[in-house]
């Protein structure tokens, strides 16, 4: 899309050659990128971000009533349910990336790259997607589909490329590949066990949370988590998962309920709070919440526990390179230099060194939101390998995953939310895909 110049090879467009610096040179070829990463303006509407750069006028006058009627068009043509004058930065990170999508497909391209589109979309959204691309594809739009959801490639795809440590290993039809001969080619190995997870003895309840409320988002929310466990949050987007793990966490304030840690009641009002009492939060949104993009490694990993390593208010630099050196090590963060700057880290590397970042806070209770988001096959393997050993090192974690395999891959009792209520936790053994579906929709009460 412009964003990189290639220092060999050719790109034609239609059979001509072209020479692209820039984004804009790409978007006046017709070329238009949906970005993995949320990359619109917070504080403008959702109809001014569909059509930035693009908005309707003459001179220097806004056809404001024109450009909402519009993006209005687009979006329920998408099927998302969104305000156009709502602003963005109130949307959550599923509605924005809708939005996102909506930006590219009202430009008209001629071509279109997706990467990662449905990373924070529910499967209502991701069949809503996916009847537009069928539609655009029809219509003559070339679609470049990224994608680690090896399901939505064999569903929606034509022609599949894999690339590994960027070199093109193969491309084919669709028709006669599966989803274990892509993994192969992907990771260069057989993946035998793609939801690992080492014995773990469940000991006794680390996090308790008693019918919270935050008055709003969610009710009447009750669960607990001991130690060698993982229990799994899902539902639907917009269930109220997020919104329990963020308030838990201090982030947002709770109206009800109480919160415990080690038998020990406590009170949340910050995240500095919810540190001291041992519990620790890896965010969904990971480039907006999860990492500094400035910073190197080695400071994103300091920053929970700055004030352990200083020593009269001055910060100890052995200290402070020992833990990163040691979290990359840990964590198999590549490149293995505490010292790049973490946004030039791929998706999975910058989720590992998030996860370290909160580890070494050493917390008793972890919760992950959205884990495995947007990494490979084999960072997700990597993911679901360090939960394993936490869980068998005694620590508790609470998973909140759309992916319903992972969470009946990973966990060992499951939570269901709808509307902002919890299910009775249950045993993974108790479910299917399909049982936790009806809860999620309501065609069975837990």
């Amino acid at each position: 899309n412009g964003s990189y110049a290639p220092t060999s090879g050719t790109i034609r467009v239609g059979g001509a050659e072209v020479r692209m610096r820039r984004p804009a040179d790409a978007q006046a070829l017709g070329i238009r990128m949906v970005h993995q990463e949320i990359n619109l303006v917070p504080d403008l509407s959702v109809a001014e971000n569909v059509y930035l750069g693009r908005m309707p006028g003459k001179w220097t006058f806004l056809r404001k009533g024109e450009m909402i009627r519009a993006a209005a068009a687009v979006l329920d043509e998408l099927g998302a349910a969104i305000n156009p004058r709502e602003r963005l930065g109130n949307l959550s990170v599923s509605q924005q990336q809708l939005v996102e999508i909506a930006k590219a497909y009202a430009a008209q391209p001629r071509i279109i790259v997706l990467d990662e589109p449905t990373s924070s979309l529910s499967e209502h959204e991701t069949a809503a997607l996916f009847r537009i691309l069928r539609k655009m594809r029809d219509d003559g739009i070339a679609i470049i589909y990224i994608s680690h959801r090896l399901k939505e490639v064999l569903e929606i795809a034509d022609e599949v490329t894999v690339l590994r440590d960027g070199s093109m290993i193969e491309t084919r039809p669709i028709e006669g590949i599966n989803a274990a001969h892509m993994i192969r080619l992907m990771v260069g190995r057989e993946v035998s066990n793609v939801f690992p997870k080492s014995p773990a003895e469940i000991g006794k309840s680390v996090l308790r949370v008693e019918r919270i409320s935050d008055g709003a988002r969610f009710r009447d929310v009750s669960f607990d988590v001991r130690a060698g466990e993982i229990l799994g949050l899902t539902g639907l987007v917009g269930a109220g998962r997020t919104e329990v793990a963020r308030a838990i966490f201090g982030l947002s304030r709770l109206v009800e309920g109480t919160v415990s840690v080690n038998g020990r009641e406590v009170s949340i009002n910050s995240p500095s709070q919810a540190v001291r009492a041992g519990i620790a939060y890896v965010p969904e949104d990971r480039k907006g919440d999860g990492v500094v993009p400035g910073m190197s490694i080695r400071e994103n990993i300091s920053l929970p526990i700055l004030r352990r390593l200083s020593r009269f208010g001055r910060i100890s630099r052995s200290a402070d390179h020992a833990v990163a050196a040691d979290s990359v090590k840990q964590f198999s963060i590549s490149p293995p230099d505490g010292e790049r700057r973490i946004n030039l880290l791929s998706g999975g590397n910058q989720q590992k060194a998030v996860i370290a970042k909160w580890l070494a806070a050493k917390p008793s209770a972890l919760i992950l939101d959205e884990p495995t988001r947007g990494v490979d096959v084999g960072a997700k393997a990597e993911i679901h390998h360090i939960i394993g050993q936490l869980v068998a090192g005694g620590m508790a974690v609470v998973m909140i995953s759309s992916e319903l395999p992972e969470i009946l891959g990973v966990c060992d009792r499951v939570v269901v939310m709808r509307d902002g209520y919890a299910s009775e936790p249950l045993l993974r053994s108790e479910l299917s895909e399909e049982r936790i579906m009806a809860l999620a929709t309501g065609e069975e009460m837990a």
